[in-house]
């Protein structure tokens, strides 16, 4: 039986779990705590907690019967929190066939609205940025000294049912914040799924590295625009970059400008999104609701 195990288990590992399992596979996630792990066992077959004191030792038995293994837990100050475990852990994982490595497009920096894509040359300019850099490097690393694929995707602000704009407008947390032109790269939730389990499908496919993302990036303020369309309520007021009242975290992604190419998944991996820009997205997640009421 192929066997998923999510290091991490979030919102995306959520997704991909629910189509892997439409199709027989069997799902475990990792969460930090216990009581995260009773949470999560509402959404996969079984989940353990992993934190930064579970031994190797521990892991091995957990993971024995794994085939294919999904690490989105960010990295640290000492590096990715998992990899030496799973290192040390390898030589009873006898079944692994596959790591996926969830990294972010924030790997590549600042390009100005530049278009970038795996070829480019990473220059992150933020501290996570190049946390996740290195993790890349160490997981890839990893792959070739213990004989397993790895592959890394570079994912951009991920949206979906219960995680979008809609969300924010409803509560009245949504502020429509002017750079001009900046521009950000997005995709749905289960269009990132779905690149996942088309790379977990393609055994003889080894690229390395995937940016995943849809197949325009854009303004913010024009996808807070068209959700409230959708909503039949006016957009938050316009609030210049300068002005805004934002966290040092929420102000350093204006500092990062590019548009991202998804070509390579398109060719090389053979996955065209559902929901090609925002608002094929958001119109399918506003329809959900409607249809809900």
């Amino acid at each position: 039986m192929k066997h998923l195990a999510a290091i991490g288990f979030g919102y995306t590992a959520a997704a991909l779990a629910r189509r892997v399992q439409a199709t027989g596979w069997r799902v475990t996630g990792s969460k930090r705590t216990a009581a995260g792990a009773d949470a999560a066992r509402r959404y996969v077959d079984d989940a353990f907690v992993l934190d930064d004191q579970t031994p190797a030792a521990q892991l091995a038995p957990t993971l024995a019967a794994v085939t294919h293994l999904l690490i989105s837990a960010a990295p640290g100050p000492g590096g990715d929190p998992v990899i030496n475990r799973i290192a040390e852990a390898r030589d009873h994982l006898e079944g692994l066939k596959w790591i996926g490595y969830l990294s972010t497009v924030g790997v590549y920096g600042n390009h100005g609205g530049a278009w970038v894509d795996e070829t480019t040359e990473p220059q992150p300019t933020s501290e996570r940025g190049r946390r996740r850099l290195h993790a890349e490097a160490a997981w890839l690393d990893f792959g070739r000294h213990h004989a397993v694929k790895v592959q890394v995707f570079r994912l951009p602000g991920i949206y979906g049912p219960g995680r979008s704009v809609f969300d924010r407008l409803r509560t009245g947390t949504s502020r429509r914040i002017i750079k001009p032109g900046q521009v950000f790269n997005r995709m749905h939730v289960d269009d990132i799924a779905g690149a996942l389990e088309q790379a977990m499908l393609a055994p003889d496919n080894t690229t390395p590295t995937f940016n995943l993302t849809d197949d325009l990036p854009g303004p913010p303020q024009d996808v807070i625009v068209y959700a409230a369309e959708l909503m039949g309520i006016d957009p938050p007021p316009e609030i210049a970059f300068e002005s805004a009242d934002m966290t040092a975290m929420a102000r350093s992604f204006y500092g990062e400008n590019k548009r991202v190419s998804n070509a390579r998944m398109k060719t090389e991996l053979g996955f065209a999104p559902s929901y090609p820009t925002y608002k094929e997205g958001l119109m399918a997640i506003w329809r959900e609701r409607t249809m809900q009421k």
